[in-house]
């Protein structure tokens, strides 16, 4: 239905809902020059009793009362809508969120047990991840029953997930994702215990839920390049490669943490100048031919023997505040470059994760907050 109010003197002009009402100006009425017309509602500043027609049988086809030869006007709802508002609100149940953020990487939590497919079609995500006019976020995370489809197949899992970033493409898995999934299914009270198993595209995740933080075991970090996926090819002992990207070379260090990444270490200086420039340079690396699948790119300074600083630049969801698998990606890197010796600390835009790569399991662990922010309903 066209919402707006039509002219008596000008029958085929539609005053659409967000126009501002001028008839004040244009016809002398004693009604308001500046009301903002709302579709189903009547402009604020408007004599109500004189807007009402005494004869209410015309009822123009878009939906508005009109009595000829008169100055008064009445927005009308149609039954039509009234009974699609009713439908919707039944389906909301199915189309509550919530939102959470791992230090300031956030997303948009939605519970998908109960339906087959995915509740939002991942070609609306990026409208919703819009931080002008959607929910803003760096993704939606669904959460679903271990067999659902999506994950890798795990019999063991307690829950899958699956991630769709703010562009509409979809990753393996999320360090900072899974921390707000954690977080979620406890607030749902469907957590079991204080551990739990996650299906991912990348295989199954243990979380344990450890009061104000959230400890992930990433599993085992990936340096074969054709795992990565990566064209570029360390020659042992070296593990970095060099890489040339906007009219310089760079020394990348390629790890997958079940998703791609290329870790790249500078001075502080230079750091400084690729924060100032991450929007340009940082698609050059995400797209680079050298990474098939593209890539996430940390560009890193170390800052004392335990203690790195990151920027990072998300495949699929640019600049972010935050990025888990690219802080476990960090650490494995500086690790296996000698910069740091076992445990220690990114210091990322969002705030710090602690990361530590046991060598005798050779897996991975992250801790971290994940926090949340608010709830709402989609109407999709």
């Amino acid at each position: 239905m066209v919402s707006g109010v039509k002219e008596r003197t000008r029958l085929g002009q539609i005053k659409k809902a967000g126009d501002w009402a001028s008839w004040g100006e244009r016809r002398r009425e004693p009604y308001g020059m500046s009301t903002f017309c709302f579709a189903g509602f009547v402009p604020v500043g408007v004599n109500h009793e004189t807007m009402l027609p005494q004869k209410q049988s015309a009822l123009c086809r878009d939906g508005f009362w009109k009595e000829p030869g008169s100055q008064r006007r009445l927005i009308a709802t149609t039954a039509t809508t009234r009974r699609s508002s009713l439908r919707e609100a039944e389906q909301r149940e199915q189309r509550q969120f919530r939102k959470y953020e791992g230090l300031g990487n956030d997303f948009v939590l939605v519970d998908n047990r109960n339906q087959s497919e995915l509740v939002v079609d991942p070609d609306r995500v990026a409208a919703l991840c819009d931080r002008h006019t959607g929910i803003g976020a760096d993704g939606f995370i669904f959460l679903l029953a271990p067999q659902q489809k999506g994950g890798s197949g795990s019999e063991e899992a307690d829950f899958a997930m699956r991630v769709i970033n703010s562009d509409g493409s979809e990753p393996e898995m999320c360090g900072n994702g899974v921390r707000c999934l954690a977080r979620f299914i406890e607030d749902l009270g469907i957590a079991t215990s204080d551990t739990l198993r996650i299906d991912t595209k990348a295989g199954e995740i243990r979380i344990a839920l450890r009061g104000d933080v959230v400890q992930v075991d990433m599993g085992e970090p990936i340096l074969d390049p054709v795992r990565v996926p990566t064209l570029l090819t360390p020659q042992p002992p070296a593990v970095s490669a060099s890489l040339e990207v906007d009219g310089r070379s760079w020394d990348v260090v390629p790890v997958s943490m079940g998703n791609p990444h290329a870790v790249v270490f500078v001075d502080p200086e230079s750091l400084k100048f690729i924060d100032d420039n991450l929007e340009r340079i940082g698609p050059l690396f995400e797209l680079h031919p050298a990474f098939p699948a593209r890539t996430n790119t940390e560009f890193v300074t170390v800052r004392s023997a335990s203690t790195l600083e990151m920027i990072v630049w998300e495949r699929g969801a640019g600049r972010t505040r935050a990025c888990g698998t690219g802080a476990c990606a960090v650490g494995v890197a500086a690790n296996l470059l000698g910069l740091v010796s076992g445990p220690c600390t990114v210091l990322l835009p969002g705030g710090p994760l602690d990361i530590d790569w046991n060598r005798s399991s050779n897996h991975v662990y992250m801790t971290g907050p994940a926090k949340y922010v608010f709830q709402g309903s989609l109407d999709c």
